[in-house]
């Protein structure tokens, strides 16, 4: 098994409740809120904010989180390099989708404005 197959591993075992309080401290900490971090959230994956908690309650998987998730049609147009790799090269569709995620994330705690987000 390769390097990148044991990072896609990896990722699809963490629960999205343990990677989601990262996400709101990071947002927080930059002045943005929780409501900007769901808007944000639901853009991509479809989930309202109802859902997410419930999600985020069952401590489900992001295999099973993306599994769910009602990818965006637009989502294709995040792109850019996160944790060294650029985005639109990411074989692992799993994978892909974390990052687009965290992408969004890392957008939405620099400050940029909300309709560049949400492409």
């Amino acid at each position: 098994m390769n390097n990148s197959e044991t990072q896609n591993q990896r990722i699809a075992a963490m629960t999205v409740a343990s990677v989601y309080p990262l996400y709101l401290a990071k947002v927080e900490r930059k002045g943005r809120t929780k409501e900007e971090l769901h808007q944000v959230i639901e853009w991509l994956t479809g989930f309202d904010n109802n859902k997410l908690q419930e999600l985020i309650k069952e401590n489900v998987t992001f295999e099973t989180f993306f599994r769910q998730a009602s990818i965006n049609p637009n989502a294709y147009l995040i792109t850019g390099i996160i944790c060294g790799i650029r985005i639109e090269e990411i074989g692992n569709r799993l994978t892909q989708h974390v990052r687009y995620l965290d992408k969004l994330v890392d957008e939405l705690a620099k400050g940029r404005k909300m309709e560049k987000i949400l492409r």
